[in-house]
């Protein structure tokens, strides 16, 4: 594609970045910065897969990829450590540390509690969220109402 240059990356890199710096910090906190550098080496070495206008879901789409080769790796991945939450904290990181929300969450499947986490922690919805699960936008719909039912229902048991 024309115009995926360097220029075009620097402005990438500016929009997106932090967003998926820490969709891997709440998923792999001790791994996080090489992880966000491994997807935006991905993303420079494929700038011609990279969607116009849903940059960001490609992104995540490729952090998921990226996230899942690291795991299949066997490195450890402490998840135990968060640390206690300041006053100006982000309150999706906040979630991470309430023991209900946790024991909720662990009810629930892999693919539920990762649409969920898309749509509560990344703002994804519609059609950004059916781009990174790769289904169509009525199928991410469905399956963000399942999921949310799921958890309704996961959060009364806890």
């Amino acid at each position: 594609m024309d115009g995926r240059d360097e220029a075009w990356f620097d402005a990438l890199f500016r929009a997106h970045a932090a967003a998926v710096h820490r969709y891997l910090l709440r998923r792999a906190p001790q791994d996080a910065d090489d992880l966000a550098a491994e997807v935006l080496a991905v993303a420079w070495r494929r700038r011609d897969d990279v969607p116009d206008g849903a940059e960001l879901p490609w992104l995540y789409r490729t952090a998921g990829f990226v996230l899942a080769n690291h795991r299949r790796k066997k490195q450890p991945l402490p998840l135990a450590a968060v640390p206690e939450p300041e006053a100006d904290d982000d309150p999706a990181d906040v979630v991470v540390t309430d023991e209900l929300v946790r024991e909720a969450l662990a009810g629930l499947s892999a693919r539920d509690r990762r649409i969920l986490l898309l749509h509560a922690w990344e703002g994804l919805a519609g059609e950004e969220l059916a781009a990174v699960l790769g289904i169509s936008r009525g199928g991410a719909d469905a399956a963000l109402s399942r999921a949310r039912s799921r958890l309704a229902v996961a959060w009364a048991r806890s």
